[in-house]
């Protein structure tokens, strides 16, 4: 089980499927932060003094914080994939296969389309 902060842009219906993995995730809006236009390093600094990775489709931005803070609880990049299901399957698989999240930033890609024949 990690703990993760799902930004405000973050798929709800992937959030969910995360829990059913058993993480517990922690939305911006559950936070009652949603709405409010909170700077992206203010999203980064509530997750990390809760101890949460924060999970991000603004791959561009939270890179950027990334590298000029790696002190963090962890970044999740994804790319956006309308496969909510294999989203959250990819994202629970490449956390489960760190042993801390703390200073990392994840990417999570969506796949390659598959060629017609």
């Amino acid at each position: 089980m990690v703990l993760l902060y799902a930004d405000e842009g973050f798929p709800k219906v992937v959030t969910g499927l995360l829990r059913q993995f058993g993480h517990d995730v922690l939305t911006v809006q559950e936070a009652g932060q949603a709405n409010q236009q909170i700077p992206d390093d203010q999203v980064l600094a509530l997750g990390t003094i809760q101890g949460r990775a924060v999970l991000t489709v603004n791959r561009d931005d939270f890179i950027r914080l990334h590298c000029m803070s790696p002190d963090h609880a962890g970044i999740i990049v994804c790319t956006e994939d309308l496969d909510r299901q294999r989203l959250a399957t990819r994202i629970h698989e490449a956390i489960a296969a760190e042993e801390s999240l703390f200073g990392k930033l994840i990417r999570v890609n969506r796949p390659p389309a598959e060629k017609s024949r």
